[in-house]
């Protein structure tokens, strides 16, 4: 079998395939076009510009995915104190600030660790969003079918989100004007909308689990219609005459 260049380097010097690999790194193009994009990047350059000195991106990283966790665990808790419902809330904001913050805080001060903030932020995105919907499914609710549909579905989409990135070289941050942000803020009115509204449809359904049909739905269609648009195009780009 033939040995190829790569693996030729590796063996005379491990170094050189890592060094190789670092150096053709590729940091993608950032496509945010999420409804409230616009606000939240003037909000978020503001903060960051007077963040303190001695606060850096992985302590605002640790407080997003801390309070992720804590949403799950308000959740769950909401079970037997539907007060923790107005809790998750607060721990929803907290988590925009983390989550959203690090990268800002970042790029404000140029001290950006390309490879390695991509790694950490969107593992640990995926690590809170099983905590999150973990924690709806044991909330009494949402039937935990819905909330593990939901996590299935979000997970399938952060995957062909990273194909992208490395095929395409585009990060996109939202789908069709939705992102992160918007899904906080649903998740907050569902929540305050919850004290009134728990049962709806002649309480025969639950609110939650209408709206994660809803969403899952949605999500689903998004998964069918990007992966289709990015399999053509690269189709194209890469069409053998």
């Amino acid at each position: 079998m033939a040995t190829s260049l790569a693996d030729f380097a590796e063996q005379i010097n491990p170094r050189t395939l890592d060094e190789a690999r670092r150096g053709n790194f590729r940091q993608a193009t950032r496509v945010h076009g999420s409804l409230l994009a616009a606000a939240e990047e003037r909000a978020l350059i503001w903060m960051a510009e007077r963040m303190p000195a001695w606060v850096n991106s992985d302590h605002l990283t640790v407080i997003g995915f801390a309070a992720q966790i804590a949403t799950g665990v308000c959740y769950a808790l909401a079970a037997r104190d539907r007060g923790m419902l107005l809790a998750a809330i607060a721990c929803l904001a907290v988590n925009w600030f983390g989550d959203s913050l690090d990268g800002t805080l970042a790029r404000v001060r140029q001290r950006q660790r390309p490879r390695y903030g991509f790694y950490v932020d969107h593992m640990i995105d995926s690590i809170g969003a099983v905590a999150m919907m973990g924690g709806l499914a044991l909330s009494g609710y949402m039937n935990p079918v819905i909330a593990v549909g939901l996590l299935i579905a979000f997970l399938l989409l952060s995957i062909q989100s990273y194909l992208a990135t490395h095929t395409l070289g585009e990060f996109h941050l939202s789908l069709w004007h939705f992102g992160p942000t918007e899904l906080r803020v649903l998740l907050a009115i569902g929540n305050l909308a919850m004290f009134r509204w728990a049962w709806v449809i002649h309480g025969r359904y639950r609110l939650f689990d209408i709206g994660g049909a809803i969403g899952l739905a949605v999500m689903l269609l998004m998964l069918v219609v990007v992966s289709l648009k990015n399999t053509v195009r690269l189709y194209r780009e890469e069409k053998i005459l």
